[in-house]
């Protein structure tokens, strides 16, 4: 029999949830694993807590990825915010697309984007990680987002992608207005229309000289004649240069800053940074970089968890809920670097699975290691007790974080 009291509860999103989502999410779980939840904008959505639901919410078709769908499930609710056309032309990528399209659109995108690329960024990634801890060196106190964990990836994917590093500042502020960061709502269409027209100038460059990059390879990739469009490319670029940097610049900046709480895990990964793999996953558990996955919403109605959820229902899947489910993992509010955890769901799971997860995992391992080794001391500095979070739902991510080198 359905629940009917998740449906007629709704819970509620205030300025307090981004500093601690967890504790939000305990009390949630423990009437259900499901809720309705009124977001900063007024809306009602359902969010999914527990980790069993959240896993088959992610892998079943009825709870569509169809961004247009979505977006005017979204404005009918809102009523009052009118639809970006811009912002949804850069978010018609595979990450917000449904079969067949979005079978036909990853595959073309793994015709570029190989597992061999990846593994051969190894020798830049070390080098830029040195290069970067060696300017730390000669500092007593620095903020380890601003000097190492957002520099490392954006570099990265600038490179990987053909993206000119100079052009960071502002492509990294029209990324903030657009993750759903709350404050943000006002800069977003301008911020969409800036990064269209961008994406589209950088793909037109690309496709008139093309490089020995990932975008010109999207460009030239091939399927038995089937080529992506003109808008596919842009949508594509926006969506690797977004999820390939905020990913990993969280994986390393809450990472850090949990190791940092708990020093004597940090001292036993400094004593066995073989185990700096392993750690990382826990990282991705205790306090991945994304919160709630990308929207979806209910193509026709779903029982999730005992709650059925009417048709027309925008669906938020809590990543970060699930993986402290203390029915699926032990003590799930501890750290435990040497758990040797299985089975998170930071990256997502099924057919929407992050395909950017082999490079940050890669990255990560090699900023860890080469953190660890460099900087066996470091510490949190006095000014870093209590630490500032993104105001977003879907990314989970520290503003600064000071810490002291020596």
């Amino acid at each position: 029999m359905a629940d009917t009291t998740a449906a007629a509860r709704v819970e509620s999103i205030g300025a307090d949830f981004f500093d601690d989502p967890h504790a939000h999410y305990r009390r949630w779980r423990a009437t259900g694993p499901v809720h309705r939840v009124r977001f900063p904008d007024d809306v009602v959505r359902w969010v999914v807590v527990g980790y069993a639901e959240a896993r088959l919410a992610l892998a079943d078709p009825r709870l569509s990825k169809d961004i247009a769908t979505a977006t005017a499930i979204l404005h009918d609710k809102r009523r009052t915010i009118p639809t970006d056309p811009n912002a949804v032309a850069l978010l018609t990528h595979m990450l917000s697309t449904d079969p067949p399209g979005h079978t036909r659109l990853r595959k073309l995108v793994n015709k570029a984007f190989t597992t061999r690329q990846v593994a051969a960024l190894r020798p830049r990634i070390e080098q830029i990680t040195e290069e970067l801890l060696d300017a730390m060196a000669g500092a007593d106190d620095v903020d380890l987002m601003e000097a190492f964990a957002n520099p490392l990836p954006v570099t990265v994917i600038c490179e990987l992608l053909g993206v000119p590093f100079d052009d960071r500042d502002d492509f990294q502020a029209w990324t903030r207005a657009l993750v759903g960061v709350v404050g943000e709502e006002e800069h977003r269409p301008a911020a969409a229309a800036a990064m269209a027209k961008y994406l589209s100038e950088l793909v037109r460059a690309k496709q008139t000289k093309p490089a020995d990059d990932l975008l010109s390879e999207l460009v030239l990739a091939d399927d038995d004649g089937d080529r992506l469009t003109d808008p596919e490319l842009v949508a594509m670029a926006f969506l690797l240069l977004v999820a390939g940097h905020e990913t990993t610049v969280n994986l390393i900046g809450n990472g850090v800053n949990a190791l940092l709480r708990s020093p004597d895990q940090w001292q036993a990964l400094c004593a066995d940074p073989a185990g700096v793999p392993a750690a990382i996953e826990e990282f991705l558990r205790f306090d991945g970089p994304v919160d709630m996955a990308t929207v979806r919403y209910t193509a026709e109605p779903i029982a999730l968890g005992g709650t059925e959820i009417p048709a027309g229902e925008i669906v938020y899947v809590a990543l970060a809920a699930a993986n402290r489910d203390p029915a699926r993992f032990t003590d799930p509010d501890a750290l435990a670097v040497d758990g040797h955890p299985t089975g998170h769901l930071a990256f997502g799971h099924g057919i929407h699975f992050c395909v950017g997860a082999p490079l940050a995992r890669l990255e990560a391992e090699i900023a860890f290691t080469a953190l660890l080794r460099r900087f066996p001391g470091l510490r949190l500095a006095e000014s870093a007790t209590t630490v500032r979070w993104q105001t977003s739902t879907l990314i989970r991510g520290l503003l600064e974080l000071p810490v002291r080198v020596r």
